[in-house]
């Protein structure tokens, strides 16, 4: 008998530690790699991966700003609920509820037996309620860097599974200008080094800005060009640092044990994009590899979203309650915190109790085209930078989407990255009537109350349909849909909709 128990521990332990997890998150990127489509992308490691696993083509954030997609991607609740409406660092600092600590994604996984790891880019607080057991240190702008620091962790012996939270900090804006531009607004280096440097152990992909692809959201300029070429080839030292630690998981016989997530923050940073909740802000590049999946090289037309990650990634661990969509070793936030003196006489909860998840796992239909659960996203922005007050909310189905802009008296705020943008410095300079993308400079900046698209007809979000008669009773249906859904989430801003 004892010798039957020793061996289903054993089994049980073996089992366990091959349920490895490496979460890949990039900062400000769009889906423009090849195995989107992108014809011009250099990604043949993401691509790679992507053809040995699941492509969601409709993946989104919650949020297109840093600290507040992150919250979300580590927490499963919406950021209007988890208590971060903003940046965390700073002088911004907006954190989430300690209470939250409940159902943070490192902290469930290490109730789960894991070991676990964070390196780059962190930008989430408390840190006590996001806390990882190991802090790696590494170049967030040399992802191949960062994995070769990280191989150590990774290759380690031990009967538990690992987690490894592996976040860069390309192709977000940084590094300066391109002196070289002949032109008054000099485009961003997006991380690069300036004169095509490269970064150690990098074989860098420079582009040509002829050959770079446009998003509808952006002007077809020569401005936009320029950033775009440095923006695509900050993509591509990522993907050098995913096939180094593909690489790693190879030599040390862990890529069949171990599941690889990879996805982006939001999308990139280009106004029109990065903090909006149009399709360019919210759509993010999600690819997972699942080496227990037997249907690969699935290409999914599903709708997630970043709050679906922590009960999937909890799921896989074999933690998530489906029952309940929440940890089986739920820990109460009274009984965590009721010894330690941290925190003591903060408001922890915000009034909120964290029991469940607001996602949904995405495990189950890791081999399937669609999904008759995965039907609809939300989105929640309030702040990005502190200064900079827009609160949106956001509604999206495979036939409309609904655009709440709260604050729309006000002109649309710019992140302070974003204002400085060649891109935009060069329209702005044109006049309010210079188109930008698919809208004029002044529509970009001064919005109605309400917007709705017909996604189907209209992915680009071209013409707003929500002063057309014919289309009042779908508006006033998704209105109803999005209060409905702010009701149940306990969203402070619901009471907008009384008040303004």
């Amino acid at each position: 008998m004892k010798k039957l128990l020793l061996l289903l521990f054993l089994t049980i332990t073996a089992q366990a530690a091959e349920k490895n997890i490496i979460f890949f998150i990039t900062d400000d990127e769009s889906p423009t790699l090849g195995c989107y489509g992108d014809t011009v992308a250099v990604t043949p490691a993401i691509d790679s991966i992507a053809a040995d696993g699941t492509v969601f083509r409709n993946a989104y954030a919650t949020t297109a700003s840093c600290a507040a997609s992150r919250s979300v991607v580590m927490s499963g609740i919406h950021n209007h609920k988890n208590g971060m409406y903003g940046h965390a660092h700073h002088y911004h600092k907006f954190s989430s509820f300690h209470d939250v600590v409940s159902l943070s994604l490192p902290r469930v996984l290490a109730n789960e037996g894991y070991r676990t790891a964070q390196i780059g880019k962190y930008h989430v607080a408390p840190e006590e309620v996001y806390r990882f057991q190991t802090y790696l240190k590494g170049n967030p702008r040399n992802a191949v860097q960062m994995a070769n620091v990280a191989e150590s962790f990774i290759k380690e012996k031990n009967d538990k599974p690992f987690f490894l939270y592996f976040a860069t900090s390309d192709p977000h804006r940084g590094g300066g200008e391109n002196k070289n531009f002949e032109g008054k607004f000099k485009p961003d280096l997006f991380g690069n080094k300036p004169n095509k440097g490269s970064f150690e152990g990098v074989n860098e992909v420079f582009y040509n800005p002829k050959d770079v692809i446009i998003p509808p959201f952006l002007p077809d300029t020569k401005e936009s060009r320029s950033e775009l070429a440095e923006y695509y080839q900050s993509v591509s030292r990522i993907d050098q640092g995913l096939a180094r630690l593909v690489e790693i998981l190879k030599e040390n016989d862990l890529y069949d044990k171990t599941m690889i997530v990879f996805t982006a923050d939001h999308g990139m940073a280009f106004p029109g994009g990065k903090t909006t909740v149009f399709e360019g802000g919210l759509k993010v590049p999600f690819v997972v590899r699942n080496p227990y999946e037997k249907k690969r090289g699935i290409v999914s037309e599903a709708l997630i979203s970043h709050v679906d990650i922590t009960p999937s990634l909890l799921d896989f661990a074999g933690g998530l309650n489906k029952k309940t969509n929440s940890p089986k070793k739920w820990i109460s936030p009274k009984e965590y915190w009721k010894n330690k003196a941290y925190a003591k006489k903060e408001n922890r909860s915000g009034g909120n109790k964290y029991k469940t998840y607001h996602g949904k796992t995405w495990i189950p239909i890791l081999g399937k085209k669609d999904s008759d659960e995965h039907t609809v996203i939300h989105g929640s922005h309030t702040f990005h930078e502190i200064q900079m007050y827009y609160p949106m909310r956001a509604l999206r189905d495979k036939k409309y989407k609904i655009i709440w802009n709260i604050a729309y008296q006000l002109p649309y705020p710019f992140a302070s990255d974003l204002w400085a943008a060649s891109t935009w410095q060069a329209q702005l300079a044109k006049g309010k009537d210079a188109m930008y993308g698919l809208k004029t400079v002044d529509q970009y900046v001064n919005r109605p109350a309400f917007e709705l698209y017909d996604m189907q007809k209209d992915p680009n979000e071209s013409k707003n349909l929500a002063t057309d008669p014919e289309y009042s009773k779908v508006l006033q249906e998704y209105k109803d849909k999005l209060k409905a859904f702010q009701t149940e989430m306990n969203d402070p801003w619901v009471m907008k909709w009384k008040y303004e």
